[in-house]
C-alpha cells in the first residue's frame, strides 16, 4: 500500500505542471493578443470617419453619385491635416447624432447649427460660418412677406425633418401644419406645384435653391429670420480630434483657404 501512498504526490505534481502549461500558454496568447492592439488602433486612428447628410446644397449634396460641396472640401483638408483616410459616412439627418454618440462616425460635418440641444450630448468646434433661417417662396407671392413673414394658420409650410429650420417652425408658427421632406429639392419641387406655401431652411441651401429654380419662380423671401453659427459635432471626449479640428478652421480662417472654399460653392464676396 505504500507505493499508493505516493499517487496523491504524483497527481499534486501532474496537476502543478499542467497548471504551469495553461498558464504559460495564456501569458504567450495575452501577449500575442496584446501585440496585435496599437495595430488595429493604428489602422482605426487611421480613418476619419465623417458623418454627411447630402441634402444641403451648396454645403453637401450628391454631383451624380458622388458627394461635394463645402462640407466635403473642408473634410478632405481636414483630413490631410490630420493624415487620416477619410470615409464618408451617409446618414439620414436625424440620426447623425445618435451615430455619433454610438460610435459609428467620429465628427459631423453636414451643415449643423449650433443649438444648447446638440450641444448637450456632444462637443461642438469653433464655429466656421453664421447662416440664418430663411423662406423659400414661389415669386408671386413674395411681396407678401415684404413687411415680414405672413403665414396664415392653416398654411403648410415645407421643412427638413430634425433640422434648425423645423424647430423654428415649431416655435414660430405652431399653428402651421410642417410638411417634412428628405431633401431641398423635393421641397422645391413641392412649393412650385403648390403642395407647400414656403420653405423654411438654412439660408445658405434656400439661396442655392432660389438660383438654380429662378427661371421656375422661386424666390428668396426679402430677410432673415434668425442668426445661427455653423460648426461641426464631434463625440464627447474625443479631445484630441476637437482640437485638431480647431486648429484646422483657425488656420484655414487666416490663410484665406477657407474663404476660397465657400467662394468655389457660393456668390460671396
Amino acid at each position: 500500500m505504500k507505493p499508493n501512498a505516493r499517487l496523491p504526490i504524483i497527481g499534486s505534481v501532474l496537476c502543478r505542471r499542467r497548471l504551469l502549461s495553461t498558464l504559460l500558454r495564456f501569458i504567450v496568447g495575452w501577449l500575442a493578443g496584446a501585440a496585435i492592439v496599437p495595430e488595429a488602433r493604428t489602422e482605426e486612428a487611421g480613418t476619419l470617419r465623417v458623418g454627411v447628410s447630402p441634402v444641403f446644397p451648396p454645403m453637401v449634396f450628391k454631383q451624380g453619385k458622388e458627394v461635394a460641396g463645402v462640407e466635403i472640401d473642408l473634410a478632405r483638408g481636414l483630413g490631410e491635416k490630420l493624415r487620416r483616410k477619410v470615409v464618408f459616412v451617409e446618414l439620414d439627418w436625424e440620426d447623425q447624432t445618435e451615430a455619433l454618440v454610438a460610435g459609428k462616425i467620429d465628427i459631423i460635418m453636414s451643415s449643423m447649427s449650433v443649438t444648447p440641444a446638440r450641444n448637450s450630448v456632444l462637443s461642438f468646434t469653433r464655429p466656421y460660418l453664421k447662416v440664418g433661417q430663411m423662406a423659400l417662396v414661389r415669386s408671386e407671392d413674395r411681396h407678401k412677406h415684404l413687411l415680414g413673414l405672413m403665414v396664415p394658420l392653416d398654411a403648410k409650410v415645407g421643412v427638413i425633418k430634425a433640422t434648425t429650420g423645423e424647430f423654428l417652425v415649431q416655435r414660430d408658427f405652431p399653428k402651421a401644419k410642417r410638411k417634412a421632406f428628405s431633401s431641398g429639392g423635393d421641397a422645391a419641387r413641392a412649393l412650385m406645384r403648390g403642395k407647400v406655401e414656403l420653405f423654411i431652411a438654412d439660408s445658405t441651401l434656400v439661396w442655392y435653391l432660389a438660383g438654380t429654380h429662378a427661371a421656375e419662380g422661386l424666390a428668396t423671401a426679402p430677410f432673415v429670420l434668425s442668426e445661427e453659427l455653423l460648426a461641426w459635432g464631434v463625440r464627447r471626449g474625443n479631445d484630441d480630434l476637437l482640437a485638431a479640428a480647431n486648429e484646422f478652421i483657425a488656420g484655414a480662417t487666416k490663410d484665406g483657404s477657407l474663404t476660397k472654399t465657400f467662394q468655389r460653392w457660393m456668390a460671396i464676396e
